[in-house]
């Protein structure tokens, strides 16, 4: 069905920025909750940086399962089963004895939940629109910056009122708005789960059709089964095959042939994997795409750790002190926010190459990144802040940039893999920060290698998007004569061209004279 581009659409996007929102609201501000639980379990900033790294890769490295699962049931239900997992997620989190605890509610139940949320509303957005598709991305996508934005502000407070234990629970409760989001999120095309009942219902409704027609003819059947063998003419295969069945099975038939269909489905299966497993290589042979994976994958381990490290970053080098500002990770939350609406915006520009515009937001981050151990005064890390918040606004680019490296039919498996990929960086990213400042007891050291790894991922797919490397093809020889001449000017391309022209045209002239002899012979 053809994307309407508008209407409905935009009911559409609305109810996926709100599920984003409520979604990823504690996930982006993170950063207010790590100096929380630093202090109140007392362990290493590595161990705890764990947590904010599972709620931000788990559902990333997950999304190839996400996106089977809407593929199969809809966006829809999808939507709601997520809501609760992101709610009961954060609610157990409230009750979390110790840092391990709080990995699997916070880090694994509420980025599963996330990772859904987020493969849910980015495939039923790109199904509703097509010419207008960079402008509604950059809009549902913002709704994680703005829910980053008003959730580190509202954090803060919950915190100094409620405690932390009031601060999750009121954020969980927040959370099951999620699943009225879900309404609208009404499908252009039946889901694959719902087709396959349908098709097994009707597969049913024949078998019972026919069954009912072999019961009426079953005694003449029967009889013709029975009779000895004469010269008449034998029955029928269909007629045999359904008395077959009417007939009582043995107990070790029944097992031979239950044998069989396990057989059977466990090769279907196989089928199946194997053709996944095709597709994907298929997939990662395209060069940009490839290129886009790496490039994400390096985006991901270097840029992803100031959204939790920030706040860190300036209360352990005593800048903030004395300082009543907004906090560093709202204000790349919004700043966030406004790169998303004007880079979406942006893409659809006429001239604007997609590609180039994602890997020039890739390489100043990493430029940015290496600006922060050379920053010695708070201002400066707010404005880094924000350039790193509107750079990372990026995101909205990733699905408009996918559909046009492997085309509409194949985007929600190479956005799957392309998640994959951020996934392993957002999930090592932060760890390994920790465990640098850990060790040197300084962030310079990490944030340098952060800006390395981000630099190089937008060199390379810079690289491998150059048109010059697509035209290492050998190209098409010219038409050689039939029966070359010696003299040069008869092999010129018009002496080639015209020869071929007038050996087509005699071949035809000859065939239609077979043909008229024939006739008259």
């Amino acid at each position: 069905m053809k994307a309407p581009d508008g209407g409905w659409g935009w009911a559409i996007v609305v109810a996926c920025f709100t599920a984003q929102f409520l979604a990823y609201g504690s996930p982006q501000s993170v950063g207010v909750l790590y100096p929380e639980w630093l202090h109140t379990f007392q362990e290493g900033k590595g161990m705890t940086a764990w947590v904010g790294s599972l709620v931000l890769g788990v559902g990333l490295i997950a999304s190839p399962v996400c996106s089977a699962c809407v593929v199969n049931f809809g966006a829809r239900p999808v939507t709601i089963f997520s809501g609760v997992m992101v709610s009961g997620g954060l609610i157990l989190s409230a009750f979390a004895p110790n840092v391990s605890f709080l990995i699997f509610s916070y880090g694994v139940v509420v980025g599963m939940g996330c990772g859904l949320v987020y493969a849910a509303t980015l495939t039923i957005t790109c199904q509703y629109f097509d010419k207008r598709r960079g402008l509604a991305l950059g809009v549902v996508t913002t709704g994680t910056s703005a829910g980053g934005f008003l959730y580190a502000t509202v954090q803060n407070e919950l915190i100094l009122l409620l405690g932390l234990d009031g601060c999750l629970l009121v954020t969980g409760a927040f959370a099951l708005n999620i699943i009225a989001c879900a309404g609208p999120m009404r499908p252009l095309a039946p889901p694959t789960y719902y087709l396959r009942q349908r098709a097994a219902a009707l597969e049913r409704a024949s078998q019972a059709q026919l069954y009912q027609r072999a019961a009426d003819s079953e005694e003449p059947i029967t009889r013709a089964l029975d009779q000895p063998a004469t010269n008449e003419k034998p029955t029928s295969v269909r007629d045999l095959v359904i008395a077959v069945e009417m007939r009582e099975t043995p107990a070790n038939e029944r097992g031979r042939w239950s044998c069989s269909a396990l057989v059977k489905m466990i090769k279907n299966r196989t089928r199946g994997y194997y053709r996944c497993f095709s597709s994907t290589l298929s997939l990662l042979q395209n060069r940009v795409f490839s290129a886009l994976c790496v490039s994400l994958f390096l985006f991901c381990l270097g840029a992803i750790p100031p959204l939790l490290f920030m706040e860190d970053v300036a209360q352990s080098g005593g800048l903030s002190e004395g300082v009543a500002a907004l906090p560093l990770v709202s204000i790349t939350a919004l700043s966030a926010g406004v790169g998303k609406l004007l880079l979406g915006v942006a893409v659809d520009l006429p001239g604007v190459d997609s590609i180039y515009l994602y890997a020039f937001t890739v390489g100043a981050s990493g430029l940015g990144l290496l600006l922060i151990p050379l920053t010695r005064s708070y201002l400066g890390l707010q404005i880094l802040s924000a350039c790193l918040g509107f750079l990372s606004g990026n995101w909205s680019l990733t699905p408009y940039v996918t559909t046009e490296v492997v085309g509409m039919e194949t985007l929600t498996e190479a956005h799957g893999i392309l998640m994959l990929f951020a996934g392993f960086g957002i999930l090592l990213g932060p760890p390994v920060v920790g465990w640098f400042y850990d060790w040197s007891l300084s962030y310079d050291l990490a944030f340098y290698l952060s800006g390395g790894c981000v630099l190089l991922g937008g060199l390379i797919l810079f690289l491998s998007a150059l048109p010059c490397l697509d035209c290492t093809k050998s190209p098409t020889p010219p038409p050689q004569p039939l029966h070359p001449c010696k003299e040069p000017e008869c092999n010129s391309p018009e002496q080639v061209v015209l020869g071929a022209e007038l050996t087509n045209g005699l071949g035809a002239e000859l065939s239609n004279s077979l043909d008229l002899v024939a006739s008259v012979a």
